[in-house]
């Protein structure tokens, strides 16, 4: 079976990008790890693929896949990246804003004049069922104990779970040792994503993310918006935070706590091409 794809990139958090066909197709784990393996395949943080809607609320289906195989319910800058696609290939006509459907839920993406894409990815939810998390009641942080060290999280979903811990800098922060251990918690039956947020002032950040099925990312947009929802809840951080990642920056805005948070940043077409699998 051979698929033509486009890799894409929203600040380094890199895709590969699909489009299924009238005769459509499935992929296997095993299958898109090859795509992902960035030795013996593609190379890429997760596989994106365009697929019809099911109903009339959205303009086209984004189905997620993590690198190692596994399906993901949300990925901010993958919204991005993948807009841009299905504008592109013509899949969806509208030259100013697509709704797309991810398994969390319908996503509008705004194109804006500077080229760069807007995307409204709901309001945070806090609820521990929600995230899911295995806790008691709902609180604004959390004392996780791991090997002796006690960590302050606060816990939220962006239709992903998302795990935030405030250290003081970002780029000495444990995200390889205590990443993937606070990932697989037992507090956490999905897993979780991880985020290091260093706080350089209440409108401006520094954030690392170790993601599910994949690990330390460039870039994770979701986890931004999580990272300042986790402020604001906690009054460290104003409404509109610039964050900054290891491979770029984002605009996060989330107007009051019933609103949607919108993440505003680019999106990069890399190159195109054809796979056999």
């Amino acid at each position: 079976m051979k698929l033509e794809f486009e890799k894409m990139h929203g600040i380094g958090n890199d895709f590969v990008v699909l489009a299924k066909p009238a005769m459509s197709f499935t992929l296997r784990p095993e299958e898109i790890r090859r795509i992902a393996d960035r030795r013996f395949g593609i190379g890429c943080d997760q596989v994106l693929i365009a697929a019809e809607a099911d109903g009339d609320d959205a303009d086209v289906t984004m189905q997620i896949f993590n690198a190692d195989g596994s399906s993901a319910k949300q990925c901010g800058n993958g919204i991005r990246c993948f807009a841009q696609f299905v504008r592109d290939r013509g899949i969806v006509a509208n030259p100013s804003s697509i709704r797309v459907a991810t398994p969390s839920g319908v996503v509008v993406a705004d194109f804006l004049q500077d080229g760069r894409v807007r995307a409204n990815l709901g309001p945070p939810d806090f609820n521990p069922a929600a995230i899911p998390m295995r806790v008691g009641a709902q609180r604004d942080s959390y004392p996780l104990r791991l090997d002796g060290e006690e960590f302050t999280i606060g816990a939220v979903s962006m239709g992903n779970p998302h795990a935030v811990i405030i250290v003081d800098d970002a780029e000495s922060a444990p995200v390889s040792s205590a990443g993937p251990k606070i990932q697989t918690h037992d507090w956490f039956p999905d897993g979780v994503n991880v985020g290091f947020l260093q706080l350089l002032s209440r409108d401006r950040v520094r954030l690392r993310v170790f993601e599910r099925g994949v690990g330390e990312t460039l870039a994770c947009g979701s986890g931004a918006c999580a990272a300042v929802a986790v402020g604001v809840r906690r009054d460290l951080l104003d409404r509109c935070v610039r964050v900054d990642l290891n491979g770029g920056s984002l605009d996060i805005e989330w107007e009051d706590d019933q609103a949607p948070m919108w993440m505003t940043g680019p999106s990069t077409r890399v190159f195109q091409g054809e796979i056999e699998l």
